[in-house]
C-alpha cells in the first residue's frame, strides 16, 4: 500500500477526516439539490422547455454525464449517511465512557439525522427505478413528437403520470419533509464542520439553512402537488 493511499486511509479512520467528509458529500449533495430543482421547475414552463432540458442532461458527453452525475451523487450519498452512522457511533461509545448530561442532545440529534438520512436514500433508490430505470410503467413508450416529425422521450408526460398516482406523491412529499428536517440542521452543520461558523455568524447560518431547506422543500412538493390537487398537465397526458 502506497503512502497517498494509507494517509487517505488513516484520514478516513480519523474523527476529523469524518467529520470532513459527511460536510464535504453533503455539500456536494446541497449544490445538487438546488440545480436539480431549477431544473425540475421548468415543468411549469411548458412539455418543450422540459423535455429541452431532460435532452440535454441525457446527451452531455453523449449520454455518458447524467450517469456519472447520477453514480457520483449516489457514492456521496453513500459516503454520507456511512461516516454518519460511524460518527454517531463514536458518539455513542464516548457518551458511555465520560457521561455527561450536555452531551446527551448531539447524540440523539445525529440518532434523528441517520433514520432521515437512510429514509431518503430509500426514496432515492425508488426515485431511480420509478423515473430512471422506470420498473412497473411503460414510461418508454412516452414519445413527443416534434415539428419535423421526428420522437424524443417525452419527459414532461412521464412526471405528469408518476405524480397522478397519489401513493407516489404521498411518497414524495413525506421523503422531501424529511429531507427539509435534515437540511435545516444539516446546512448549519457544514458551515461548522469547515470552519466557516463561528459565535457572530451562528444566527445567520441558522436562519440561512432553515430558509434554504423551506425553499428546497416548497419547491419539490409543488410539482406533485400541483398534479395531484390541480391536476395540473394531466389534460394534456390524456
Amino acid at each position: 500500500m502506497n503512502a497517498s493511499l494509507c494517509s487517505m486511509c488513516a484520514f478516513a479512520k480519523s474523527s476529523i477526516g469524518r467529520k470532513i467528509i459527511v460536510a464535504v458529500t453533503g455539500l456536494a449533495l446541497v449544490l445538487f439539490l438546488a440545480g436539480h430543482l431549477t431544473g425540475n421547475l421548468l415543468i411549469f414552463a411548458g412539455r418543450d422547455a422540459f423535455n429541452d432540458y431532460a435532452q440535454f442532461l441525457h446527451e452531455v458527453f453523449h449520454g455518458a454525464g447524467v450517469w456519472i452525475a447520477r453514480i457520483g451523487l449516489l457514492a456521496c450519498f453513500v459516503a454520507h449517511v456511512w461516516f454518519t452512522i460511524l460518527l454517531t457511533r463514536e458518539n455513542k461509545t464516548a457518551r458511555k465512557k465520560y457521561a455527561h448530561q450536555a452531551t446527551v442532545q448531539a447524540p440523539k440529534s445525529s440518532l434523528i439525522m441517520i433514520w432521515s438520512g437512510l429514509t431518503i436514500l430509500a426514496f432515492i433508490i425508488f426515485h431511480l427505478l420509478h423515473f430512471t430505470v422506470k420498473a412497473g410503467t411503460d414510461y418508454a413508450s412516452f414519445m413527443q413528437v416534434m415539428p419535423d416529425g421526428s420522437e424524443r422521450h417525452d419527459a414532461w408526460k412521464m412526471v405528469i403520470v408518476g405524480f397522478s398516482n397519489p401513493l407516489v406523491a404521498i411518497f414524495y412529499i413525506i421523503a422531501m419533509t424529511l429531507l427539509c428536517s435534515h437540511l435545516s440542521h444539516g446546512v448549519a452543520s457544514i458551515f461548522q464542520t469547515l470552519g466557516l461558523r463561528s459565535k457572530k455568524t451562528a444566527g445567520p447560518i441558522n436562519v440561512l439553512s432553515r430558509i434554504y431547506a423551506i425553499v428546497i422543500y416548497l419547491g419539490f412538493i409543488s410539482i406533485p402537488l400541483a398534479i395531484l390537487l390541480f391536476g395540473f398537465g394531466c389534460e394534456a397526458c390524456k
